[in-house]
């Protein structure tokens, strides 16, 4: 444990644990237990201890704490080795002796029991945390596929014989998963911190939603995947503006990508309209990362009196800049031209603008710079009850279909007409109902 202090690549600024750690192991060994102050270092251990529970407890490990902490630090530390390994074989080169050096001192981390300052402290804690057990309920927590990630490294980087398969392990997680953020999670959305800095910090609630769950759309999922595929197979894609009918499949599409392509390197960043002057920064934070971004605009539409969509324009194409190649934009839009226009554009009223052509032209060039526009609309009669069918079906529900297409024609005249949403609606109430009774 003396050797924390001699980390290159995984030292920390930020967190407590290690360094406060570091800091009881020297007092043990040069302070006598009955010196002032020792109510003070209890207090400092259980709060370190604290701390690697609420991790426990947050992302549902069960096992040894210690072990499912430093596994978590390791996977989320950022450092020039890690991101240099995200996504991809082993990366010969001078980082690797050096790591080596580092994963040395976690191999002593895995196999240190505390017993030294808990002797010292009169304390016993750690053998309660070495065989912690989940409290919670499994099917609550944020994300289950990143907490079996990490207790299934967590046991191998404890059962390695060497330092050399400690390494292998890591670099094959760096490798399938990535680090950081960025590595485990999906999606992100942006927020602003004390110090009004633009910061990506993960969605963790996402749903499990597929393309192939979308009913219908075949022909508009299509060009969404092969748009997709070329972006992740580093060839030419385009911007992508899904636009048409309100609940016919838009958002829901971006989703399904989302969780269909995520294994590929595939994140989605959400960015409302009001955050566009943030583009620049956000794009400055991933564009040297391995990973292939969407930045994701859900409903975008401006009003005349809306000026943001110009900062889209640079940054999608015009600005000096030019976008990252990891990078597309998919926006979904009720509008076609994302952009309100009114008859005085086209008529041609000389008394509000003397260049009526210029202004028709810089509404529309917003969506132009989307190369690939794919409609949605509201689906037929015979499209609506199939997709009635399906999620019926999905849903295990048990109703004649007769019954089903004429309830449910009932419920779409009064609830925004025939859509994948309002069909999903109905499904909804109708199993309510009938758990009800």
């Amino acid at each position: 444990m003396q050797r924390i202090d001699e980390l290159v690549l995984y030292r920390s600024r930020e967190d407590q644990v290690l360094g406060e750690i570091a800091r009881l192991q020297k007092e043990v060994r040069s302070c006598p237990a009955e010196e002032p102050g020792r109510s003070e270092r209890v207090r400092s251990y259980c709060g370190l201890m604290q701390e690697m529970i609420d991790i426990a407890q947050n992302y549902g490990f069960s096992g040894n704490v210690w072990h499912t902490w430093l596994t978590y630090y390791l996977v989320y530390h950022e450092n020039a080795y890690s991101r240099a390994h995200e996504i991809r074989d082993n990366v010969p080169g001078g980082l690797n002796p050096i790591a080596m050096h580092d994963f040395d001192i976690f191999r002593e981390l895995f196999s240190y029991d505390f017993s030294d300052i808990e002797k010292y402290l009169g304390v016993s804690i750690y053998p309660m945390a070495a065989d912690y057990e989940f409290g919670g309920d499994d099917r609550r927590l944020a994300s289950r596929r990143i907490r079996d990630r990490i207790e299934d490294l967590s046991r191998k980087l404890a059962s390695s014989p060497d330092t050399e398969r400690f390494k292998s392990h890591v670099d094959e997680f760096y490798r399938d998963f990535g680090c950081g953020k960025f590595g485990l999670h999906k999606a992100f959305r942006i927020i602003h911190d004390e110090n009004d800095q633009t910061v990506i910090v993960p969605i963790t609630n996402i749903a499990h939603f597929r393309l192939d769950d979308l009913i219908g759309c075949d022909i508009q999922k299509k060009k969404l995947r092969e748009n997709t595929e070329a972006f992740l197979a580093g060839r030419r894609a385009n911007n992508c503006l899904l636009f048409g009918d309100a609940g016919t499949g838009k958002s829901s599409s971006i989703k399904g990508i989302l969780n269909e392509y995520y294994s590929e390197g595939l994140r989605i960043i959400e960015v409302y309209k009001h955050q566009f002057r943030d583009l620049v920064n956000i794009l400055a934070q991933i564009k040297n990362r391995n990973y292939r971004f969407i930045i994701y605009m859900d409903d975008l539409s401006f009003e005349e009196f809306e000026t943001d969509y110009k900062y889209l324009k640079a940054v999608i194409e015009g600005g000096l800049e030019k976008k990252p190649e990891n990078v597309l934009i998919y926006a979904t839009s009720n509008r076609r031209h994302l952009v309100r226009e009114n008859y005085a554009d086209k008529e041609g009223d000389i008394r509000s603008d003397m260049h009526t052509s210029d202004t028709v032209q810089e509404k529309l060039s917003l969506s132009y710079r989307f190369g690939v526009t794919i409609y949605f609309g509201a689906p037929s009669r015979k499209e609506f009850n199939r997709i009635l069918k399906g999620i019926s079906q999905r849903e295990g529900l048990d109703i004649d279909e007769d019954r089903l297409y004429e309830e449910a024609n009932a419920w779409e005249l009064s609830h925004g007409g025939r859509s994948g949403r309002s069909a999903k609606q109905f499904i909804d109430h109708l199993i309510g109902t009938m758990e009800g009774e």
